[in-house]
């Protein structure tokens, strides 16, 4: 199964992400780790997305499809959860041209819901770790130790994408860019909303609904 996850910032797909793929068998496909990635090895497609992502912009299409390339080349065959991509039609286009050429196809595409205000709420007190990428909130998901990563210690930092005067910027980006996605996969029949509200677990059990048993 091919799936795609996609919802605003904030509504838990990196989460959720991690439950899909241990359950489905999935190979986890995130835009925003390739991108972080790709900026702190400062290669030329890092360099460019880098002063898209500082200030909350969408990075261009062909940075990102560039990068989506690279990992289907190596994970070919494999199903995969696609996390962060597409965020806009035209990359729904484009990935669908990409698969096509392996003869496969997206299966679903889950859309996660969450009221704008609780978003705002998770992205300004967000905190990842510098070290291993754990997720944190200062007051949803505290860490055992303020500022600190309970697995390995690392220091949790505050993105600069998640700073409170970008926050608005992004959340409007994703209105007007990516909440289109969701017409253009209701018209090809794959289209699955679940509430992104609730404990993560609670979460999965309406994504497992509505995908199905693994196969």
């Amino acid at each position: 199964m091919n799936l795609v996850l996609f919802g605003p910032p904030g509504a838990g797909k990196g989460t959720q992400s991690q439950f899909l793929i241990d359950t489905y068998n999935l190979v986890h496909v995130s835009t925003g780790d390739l991108l972080r990635v790709a900026v702190k090895e400062k290669t030329s497609l890092g360099l460019e997305a880098k002063k898209f992502m500082d200030a909350g912009d969408l990075v261009p299409d062909a940075v990102v499809i560039g990068l989506i390339k690279e990992v289907m080349k190596k994970e070919k065959g494999r199903g995969l959860l696609l996390d962060g991509f597409p965020r806009n039609v035209a990359q729904a286009e484009a990935l669908d041209r990409l698969l096509d050429g392996e003869k496969v196809q997206v299966d679903r595409a889950a859309f996660l819901e969450v009221d704008p205000q609780l978003l705002k709420a998770r992205l300004v007190g967000r905190r990842v770790c510098s070290k291993c990428g754990t997720v944190y909130n200062v007051e949803m998901k505290k860490p055992r130790l303020s500022g600190f990563c309970d697995l390995d210690g690392g220091i949790l930092e505050h993105r600069k994408d998640d700073q409170a005067e970008v926050i608005e910027n992004r959340l409007e980006v994703y209105e007007k860019n990516t909440a289109p996605l969701k017409a253009y996969y209701k018209k090809a029949n794959k289209f699955v909303a679940v509430s992104g509200v609730g404990e993560p677990l609670e979460v999965f059990g309406r994504l497992t609904e509505a995908l199905g048993e693994p196969q």
